[in-house]
């Protein structure tokens, strides 16, 4: 007797709270709802990171140093690899665009680098951040393309923040 084919997963067109809710990689992974944005979900993670960054900074500094958001950072792309992979996996898309902790990351990480920074900076390392995720020049597209899997989802985020960074040492170095 042989087993029967695994139940492909419908595919999520249009995931809602009730689905982010379900499972705490979903809610991670859709950034606590910022993914959930009818438009432009990944700006609106790149948002909330920004945001959260800002505030924990800010309110914080005592425990949101640049060395325990190293750690944050690094724990939570590791984290995220699992999140990504089960949320991508329920909703049936490997890297659906409500999945935005990859934004949230790779921003923390390139604020964490260039700070202290004023405003105007970091608004442009938000746009630059932004046109590197949307544009994906080589080898972001090379990795978006052939890394599959909650690695996948996250990692050309981190090639996006390495290039926005090389934007900033190319700038300061003028």
């Amino acid at each position: 007797m042989t087993t029967p084919p695994p139940v492909p997963r419908p595919y999520i067109e249009k995931p809602r709270a009730g689905f982010m809710l379900a499972h705490p990689a979903h809610l991670l992974a859709q950034g606590f709802g910022s993914g959930l944005s009818p438009v432009m979900p990944g700006t609106m993670g790149t948002l909330l990171a920004w945001l959260s960054f800002a505030v924990l900074s800010s309110r914080w500094p005592g425990f949101f140093t640049p060395f325990n958001w190293a750690v944050i950072i690094a724990a939570g792309f590791v984290v995220g690899i699992w999140a990504c992979e089960r949320t991508g996996r329920d909703m049936g898309i490997a890297d659906h665009g409500s999945m935005v902790w990859d934004e949230i990351i790779a921003f923390w990480l390139v604020l964490l680098l260039i700070t202290p920074a004023d405003t105007a900076t970091q608004v442009w390392a938000f746009l630059w951040f932004r046109f590197f995720d949307m544009v994906k020049p080589p080898p972001i597209g090379y990795f978006d393309r052939r890394l599959k899997g909650g690695f996948g989802v996250m990692w050309d985020d981190i090639v996006a923040a390495f290039y926005t960074l090389l934007v900033f040492a190319v700038w300061r170095s003028l």
